[in-house]
């Protein structure tokens, strides 16, 4: 790394009429802009490079409350989770959604991402369609495999809430897995 008189050093050696030069501070400037857009020492939560590639730029920041090391470069900020949420109103789709949460062993946090997800899929409206079919809280497709959760899965909230956090537990493991692929594809 380099410290600041070294940079002015650094600096005052190039001669800005160069293509050369201009081209290495044009990447300078954008990578400063890029760190200050990472690095926030007031957020607690934090990002990571993602993918199978271990040169990836790709920056994923759902739903952690860490920082994450990577090989000596730790990045705090860039976090695009879900917004906190306040207490559900009792006999609430969210209340109940709460108490499935908090019964299947999941965080405060996968409680988050379930309300996030399920705001964006159906705005928490258990009797949205949309043109594709999909139906519910949760927005099943087709909406009658929801019918494995209850009888009643057309019209009862809870039973879509039980059948959601089912299918999320099977295909993602957690609310935040969902939510993160949801942030990722625009689907979940």
């Amino acid at each position: 790394m380099f410290a600041l008189p070294e940079i002015r050093r650094l600096i005052a050696g190039l001669d800005a009429r160069a293509p050369v030069s201009r081209v290495w501070v044009a990447i300078a400037a954008v990578a400063g802009f890029v760190a200050v857009a990472l690095v926030s020492p007031q957020s607690t939560q934090a990002a990571w490079f993602g993918g199978d590639n271990p040169d990836s730029q790709t920056v994923v920041s759902v739903g952690v409350e860490t920082p994450i090391e990577r090989e000596d470069l730790t990045v705090t900020a860039g976090y695009s989770g879900p917004p906190s949420v306040g207490n559900p109103e009792v006999g609430s789709a969210q209340a109940i959604a709460a108490g499935l949460v908090s019964d299947a062993g999941w965080s405060e946090a996968e409680y988050r991402c379930l309300v996030a997800l399920w705001q964006r899929e159906s705005g928490w409206n258990h009797r949205a369609e949309n043109s594709s079919g999909a139906y519910g809280i949760p927005q099943a497709l087709p909406a009658n495999k929801m019918a494995t959760a209850g009888e009643d899965w057309a019209s009862n909230p809870a039973t879509q809430i039980r059948w959601g956090i089912g299918y999320i537990s099977a295909r993602y493991g957690t609310p935040c897995e969902a939510w993160g692929h949801s942030e990722r594809r625009g689907w979940y």
